[in-house]
């Protein structure tokens, strides 16, 4: 039997993959998606160039609000979202590579020119451990390498102190957490991790708007040991139904498939994978208050 790659692996095959989307348009790597065209003048050309969604999540969004977007790429929907959330929003984009954080971070003070506001900042961080702020992590690492065992527990130390004290995003602390086909990149291990820390991070009340690819069957064993289809957002797909239940596991409630491709995105080996949105509500006592006030400021995100 053809065991899947370990979360590692995974995570580097599809760093490779996206470094080198955020360098030269990977056609393959995205679904036509019809925008609102009125955001995407203010957004440079290399952003738009290499969207590598297969859904609009800002359509879901609401002055005011803040917003996590998670795996923003090169930032598009986050520059997006700014315009719709509006200069009393904020919108925190995560993603783990360097290369498409350096993409969207180049383009974020253009963006803000163009609006003449700044209310979007890109963090470095893995969307399965939000707690953890990877940037802040490497810092001490370059002071304080590990060489040995002690240094192991060390550095386990330092993560647990981190997400304790200095968590990159706060239990309950934005309105809505979006996401555009990267769910599915996620190692299998660590996507019930992953609906938890969407969880966590809503305030009672928030929603997460999702997009991404799913499959009509279970994805197959042979399929999911093939590092190269994880990139591709074939191996890591949800089955459909089960896509819907991780939202109900984590202790969502009200969870709508609100968009669903007719025509499959791609067929691999008679299974179907298409793109999907689905909306899931944070119930309690929050539910139905207006959004909190954004606290990133001008000169915190630029």
């Amino acid at each position: 039997m053809s065991l899947p790659p370990s979360a590692a692996a995974v995570e580097q095959v599809v760093a490779q993959r996206y470094s080198a989307g955020a360098g030269t348009v990977q056609p393959d790597l995205c679904c036509a998606v019809d925008y609102d065209p009125r955001h995407l003048s203010a957004i440079p050309q290399e952003v738009l160039d290499r969207d590598y969604g297969c859904g609009d999540p800002s359509r879901y969004l609401h002055q005011g609000e803040t917003v996590l977007d998670l795996g923003c790429g090169g930032g598009k929907v986050c520059f997006i979202a700014s315009q719709v959330v509006g200069r009393h929003g904020a919108v925190i984009g995560i993603d783990v590579n360097d290369d498409m954080l350096d993409l969207a971070r180049r383009n974020l003070p253009h963006v803000a020119k163009a609006l003449g506001y700044a209310n979007v900042i890109f963090r470095k961080g893995r969307i399965q451990d939000l707690a953890l702020d990877l940037e802040t992590l490497e810092v001490w690492l370059g002071q304080h390498p590990v060489r040995d065992l002690a240094g192991v527990t060390a550095l386990e130390d330092q993560m647990a102190r981190l997400r304790s004290t200095s968590p990159l995003v706060d239990d309950a602390s934005v309105d809505a957490v979006v996401s555009n086909c990267v769910l599915n990149l996620v190692a299998t291990e660590h996507k019930a991790a992953l609906f938890s820390e969407i969880f966590r991070v809503l305030r009672p009340g928030g929603r997460a708007v999702i997009s991404d690819i799913v499959s009509n069957v279970e994805v197959p064993d042979d399929l999911r040991a093939d590092p190269e289809l994880w990139s591709g957002c074939i191996s890591g797909a949800f089955q459909e139904g089960a896509f819907l239940g991780a939202f109900e596991t984590a202790g969502f409630g009200d969870v709508t498939l609100d968009k669903r491709d007719e025509a499959p995105w791609r067929v691999v080996e008679g299974i179907e994978f298409r793109s999907v949105t689905v909306v899931a509500h944070k119930g309690g006592a929050g539910a139905g208050q207006p959004p909190h006030q954004a606290t990133i400021s001008a000169k915190t995100c630029c």
